[in-house]
């Protein structure tokens, strides 16, 4: 027996030994990377990525991600370096979703490194900090103009482990050009004053204006605005004016299994534009904004410790302007806000925090608006994030799942991968964003941490400054005798039952609430959708991916029954009605 103890013993440890990662390979890991003296002549602060992918489909920097086909990848800060000054990246560079280059397994990789550029900030509340400035792309550091770049190259790893070589970057992303204007189709951008104050350097806010058809021919009409709210658009989106291109060739999408779907993109633009030409369509305006921020590609649409007056500078600077330059309303009755996932929940927050200067909100598939329900944390009692609460296991919180409940990632992993991509809130990740918009500032002048990133564990001070301060549900259950009368109609929820994030768990609790509203009820609507996945947006008919295809007008018929509920005595509702 005592012998068969110790063979026991003997194949644990083989086994152990066997699946544990080759993190004890001998030589000493020195990848050292630097950049060309002809791309810069001065020093640049910034975040150095080192990516390590096992196919060469595509540039292994277009290759990060957290699901199923993560490809490693490897970071660290770098604080004033110069041309040809060499940072090296050893075993100690902590990585994902392997946390040591000792540990890639054996294989062919394509290699290339990124400098992720840092510009210094000197905000208005006395701090000093080093963050991304978006250069026109929506805040993404593999596409960042003026983000330095080497050429991928294939290289070995064995079972002794990776060689040591040299990178140099030696590329420069390009600049992006910005969008020309057409008949239907204007772009504006202006300073805010509001934010060039707040960042201590000049900031701006765009749109993209979708004119009514007769602009021109009818001048004397003055139109409701329909917001369109979620990430950075490059241009004006789902409007084509002539059918698709004949010559394209079919793709496959992958995330909705269909084959074809840029055809039927084109075709779903083309129908809008015919729609938006019928002689009894109604006429508004339909804009896209930019707000992008050093955090991120979009700002939440609110007022943030960390990110400035944003709400303030949308609803009061941008949004006037766009109204008196195109003929709005100019009034709270005849403003709309929709949007889904991120564009979901800043048209709710937006409606809540603003209820007298917009009408209406369709939030789909919103980020979670109540943080009991963070997705699967609760944030005022769970202690960790990663895992769930037990004496004796270890179990990982899902942070991706597909409509079958098919798990792709966890919390943890995805906070790994922003830990990588940039400390301090810096990663311009979805748990980074969070935090920069919902957080107080630190003493440092970054967003002060909801959790540890490396361990999970909660700081529930910093959740009872969230849930003041950002939690919807808690806001409208708090306020609700000041703001019910205010918000009484506004208020349209829907999401999928089966959303990839979890995202319909914190819509159950606020349904829980708005249904049981009586002084006044809200008279609005929450609805599912069965078995659909992010971003399902109210339509019980056709697909996701169709319907996610028709925002621009599936709301309308919502918001003419809105205003024709609502909107005061004397208010213009003729004008704009023309044929």
């Amino acid at each position: 027996m005592k012998y068969l103890k110790s063979l026991s013993l003997l194949f644990l440890v083989f086994l152990y030994n066997c699946d544990s990662p080759s993190s004890d390979k001998s030589n000493e890991i020195a990848i050292a990377v630097s950049f060309a003296e002809v791309l810069s002549s001065e020093p640049i602060d910034g975040r150095l990525l080192l990516i390590v992918a096992d196919n060469n489909k595509k540039e292994p920097r277009f290759q990060v991600g957290e699901g199923l086909s993560a490809q490693p990848i490897f970071g660290m800060n770098v604080s004033s370096l110069s041309a040809n000054e060499k940072v090296v990246f050893d075993q100690t560079t902590f990585g994902f979703p392997y946390e040591s280059l000792a540990q890639l397994k054996p294989g062919e990789y394509f290699v290339q490194a990124v400098l992720h550029v840092y510009e210094t900030f000197n905000l208005s509340t006395g701090h000093e900090v080093k963050l991304p400035m978006d250069n026109g792309e929506g805040q993404h550091w593999n596409t960042s103009p003026g983000n330095l770049f080497s050429k991928p190259f294939k290289v070995e790893v064995s079972k002794e482990g990776i060689e040591n070589f040299d990178i140099v970057l030696d590329q420069v992303i390009p600049e992006i050009e910005e969008p020309e204007d057409t008949e239907w189709i204007k772009h504006i951008k202006i300073k805010s004053e509001l934010l060039s104050e707040f960042w201590g350097r000049d900031m701006y806010l765009g749109a993209h204006i979708l004119l009514p058809k007769g602009f021109d021919e009818h001048p004397e009409a003055n139109y409701p605005l329909m917001v369109f709210q979620g990430h950075f658009p490059s241009d004006f989106g789902g409007f084509r004016t002539t059918p698709p291109d004949p010559d394209m060739k079919p793709e496959y999408s992958a995330r909705f299994g269909v084959e074809g779907y840029n055809i039927m993109q084109q075709q779903e633009a083309y129908d809008f534009y015919k729609r938006w030409n019928e002689p009894d369509y109604p006429r508004f305006l339909i804009i896209e904004i930019q707000h992008p921020t050093p955090y991120y590609d979009d700002s939440y649409a609110v007022n943030s410790a960390n990110q400035g007056p944003y709400g303030d500078a949308l609803t009061y600077e941008l949004i006037p302007y766009i109204e008196k330059m195109f003929r709005g309303q100019g009034e709270g009755w005849s403003r709309f806000l929709y949007g889904g996932s991120t564009g979901g929940w800043e048209a709710l927050a937006v409606q809540v925090k603003y209820p007298d200067e917009y009408n209406g909100c369709f939030a789909a598939c919103p980020d979670p608006i109540d943080f009991n329900a963070y997705c699967l944390t609760n944030i005022y009692e769970d202690e960790n994030a990663y895992y769930a609460k037990s004496n004796h296991k270890k179990i990982e919180i899902p942070g991706h799942r597909d409509y079958l409940g098919n798990i792709s990632s966890t919390v943890r992993e995805s906070n790994h991968l922003e830990m990588v991509l940039g400390n301090k809130s810096r990663s311009g990740g979805q748990y980074d964003i969070w935090e920069a918009t919902y957080s107080p500032q630190g003493d440092d002048g970054y967003p002060v941490r909801l959790w540890d990133k490396a361990s999970g564990k909660i700081n529930h001070e910093v959740a009872a400054y969230w849930k003041e301060n950002y939690d919807l549900k808690h806001i409208l259950e708090r306020d609700w005798d000041k703001l019910g009368d205010k918000l009484k109609g506004k208020i349209h929820i829907y999401c999928g039952d089966m959303d990839n994030y979890y995202l319909n768990n914190a819509v159950y609790l606020m349904e829980d609430f708005l249904e049981s509203t009586t002084n006044p009820y809200y008279e609005g609507e929450v609805a599912y959708g069965d078995r659909a996945e992010h971003c399902w947006n109210g339509d019980p008919v056709n697909p996701n991916h169709i319907s996610r295809l028709r925002y621009n007008s599936m709301y309308v018929p919502k918001i003419m029954k809105r205003i024709a509920e609502s909107a005061p005595k004397g208010a213009d509702l003729t004008s704009w009605r023309y044929k």
